[in-house]
């Protein structure tokens, strides 16, 4: 039976997304058939969710390793491997997944809509899946659309990692098309570096197609401001993931409120080579040689 050319357009921006390329590696994913019910859709949205942590986890890692590159696979990816650790050794991305899902202040009144608007077919920004990809994956693409549908319009906490995640992934195959197919769980860690600033040029610029997407689905009085919304979070995003790099989060134990280890930024810089001081005993007097203040 013939598809629909909407449902290749939904198949297709679902591939941009990443969603089809992290479905995947669940193959549990692949038995419903793809005229499941609704009802028979819960079950699968709790096995989407750990899918759409690891699209989030892997994107984002591919943005840390563009502020600090070190010798792992996305910064070779990329084509900026570098021998001293980098990000991922100083655990960046753990980083910046719990400061987008704990500590930035973004509603879930934005989050939830934009996310939807992400998620949502729009037949003319698809792009075309590249040739014999989409027939082995049409059979579970259909079951997967609802549930990713059903999870953004219920989930009332949804992760802003994940809503950061699925924009990176669009922009990335606007930049790149062929980016829907490679390593990794995502498109957004298959660009190279030049790529990926190209990709945070649509964002802060932005893109006249990508604002169009995001403003419909969101709801009033949020129209309109997604141009500003976009161009905070890009610089933002870099920022985050800079600080998160550099700063001592990865090994600091919260509990012993002490460092479990040198950490990366401190070694990158050159801070403190000898070890944490507490201080250094050059006191030498007063100010003009006072020994007391009057009241």
């Amino acid at each position: 039976m013939p598809v629909p050319a909407r449902d290749l357009g939904r198949r297709a921006f679902l591939a941009r997304m990443g969603v089809l390329g992290a479905a995947a590696a669940i193959p549990a994913l692949a038995a419903p058939s793809a005229a499941a019910s609704p009802s028979a859709l819960s079950p699968l949205v709790g096995l989407l969710r750990p899918v759409l942590a690891e699209l989030s986890r892997d994107t984002i890692r591919g943005l840390v390793v563009m502020v600090c590159p070190g010798p792992d696979a996305y910064s070779r990816a990329q084509g900026t491997p570098r021998d001293e650790p980098g990000a991922l050794e100083a655990r960046g991305d753990d980083f910046m997944i719990a400061s987008l899902d704990g500590f930035v202040p973004f509603p879930d009144q934005l989050a939830t809509p934009l996310a939807a608007a992400l998620s949502t077919a729009v037949d003319d920004i698809g792009l075309p899946l590249p040739p014999g990809l989409l027939p082995p994956l049409f059979p579970p693409v259909w079951t997967l659309d609802q549930v990713l549908q059903e999870l953004l319009e219920n989930d009332e906490t949804l992760p802003l990692s994940l809503v950061v995640a699925l924009l990176l992934n669009v922009v990335a195959t606007q930049v790149n098309p062929l980016a829907l197919n490679g390593p990794f769980l995502s498109p957004f860690a298959r660009l190279s570096l030049e790529e990926k600033c190209r990709a945070f040029e649509l964002l802060e610029g932005p893109d006249a197609d990508l604002v169009a997407l995001l403003d419909a689905g969101l709801p009033e009085p949020l129209r309109s401001s997604i141009s500003g919304l976009l161009r905070f979070l890009a610089g933002a995003l870099l920022e985050f993931s800079t600080f998160g790099s550099y700063n001592e989060w990865g090994v600091y134990d919260g509990a012993a409120r002490e460092l479990t280890d040198r950490p990366v930024g401190w070694q990158l810089s050159g801070y403190q080579p000898d070890g944490v001081v507490d201080g250094w005993d050059d006191f030498i007097g007063y100010y003009e040689g006072r020994t007391e203040v009057e009241a």
